[in-house]
């Protein structure tokens, strides 16, 4: 490894990070990551027969349960802002990746090679879904000191509110965590998230801290319901509409997932 004290890694490697195309990157110590809210409740969680068999068909993991790198000591988290006035970010044209997810892929493996050879330290670009050997990407952020988990079960930063994509890598040496950090923008807010919800995801406590034998919960207080999330999702992806992208001969099938809760939250807002 280069000679440079680990604190000055840390901010050459965040600096970079931002140089190259992430709008926010931190680092969360993977130690600290294993007792993280998520990582504890999700193996907890009941599961559908769908989602059981896709588990199946990946690495063999138990649903919830994560598959992290050998040698993995910190993960590195990169944000990148979506704007509301560019929703084609998110948007699935075909089978095509988001364009948001792709310019984070893009700027994760422009990172790892440069890492590398800067400093000798092995990097692991990690998937997207925690079923094929991805992470709990929030939690991670929150650890990384990018911003809280909302009640809209979201990542809300300072800067962005909850507009906001993220992507990881792990790192095979111990860097100082950079979080997390005290913001709680949620405490007396008057749930603006939570009433634009169109199948009133947030209505109901689903869980409860003596069900889970934890307080950190789906939504901040249990009240975050998957299953009613998944059925805006479902119906989405029926509402189906035809797409032309740049240089594509015809058009493609585009979907278009809600973001409602998202929009909803008035945090990072500029305008």
């Amino acid at each position: 490894m280069n000679i440079q004290s680990r604190s000055e890694i840390s901010s050459a490697i965040l600096s970079h990070a931002k140089d190259i195309g992430a709008s926010l990157a931190g680092f969360a110590s993977v130690k600290a990551l294993k007792c993280a809210p998520s990582f504890t409740f999700a193996p907890h969680m009941p599961v559908t027969a769908s989602e059981q068999e896709t588990w199946e068909k990946d690495l063999g993991l138990h649903p919830g349960e994560v598959a992290w790198p050998e040698q993995a000591k910190i993960l590195l988290v990169i944000g990148l802002s979506h704007p509301e006035d560019e929703p084609e970010m998110d948007w699935w044209l075909g089978l095509k990746n988001p364009s948001g997810n792709r310019r984070l892929i893009k700027t994760i493996q422009a990172l790892g090679p440069w890492i590398e050879e800067t400093y000798g330290i092995k990097t692991f670009h990690l998937p997207y879904r925690v079923e094929k050997g991805g992470t709990y990407l929030k939690d991670a952020a929150v650890l990384a000191g990018m911003g809280c988990i909302g009640k809209n079960n979201l990542l809300v930063t300072p800067q962005f509110g909850p507009r906001i994509r993220l992507r990881a890598m792990t790192l095979d040496v111990d860097l100082p965590s950079t979080g997390p950090v005290n913001f709680d923008p949620c405490t007396g807010c008057e749930q603006f998230c939570r009433n634009a919800c169109p199948p009133n995801a947030f209505s109901t406590r689903i869980y409860t801290a003596d069900e889970y034998d934890q307080s950190q919960l789906p939504g901040r207080d249990g009240r975050f319901s998957r299953p009613g999330c998944q059925v805006q999702m479902d119906w989405d992806e029926r509402e189906l509409k035809g797409w032309a992208t740049d240089g594509a001969d015809s058009v493609l099938p585009t979907i278009k997932y809600c973001r409602n809760c998202e929009l909803a939250c008035p945090v990072g807002r500029t305008t």
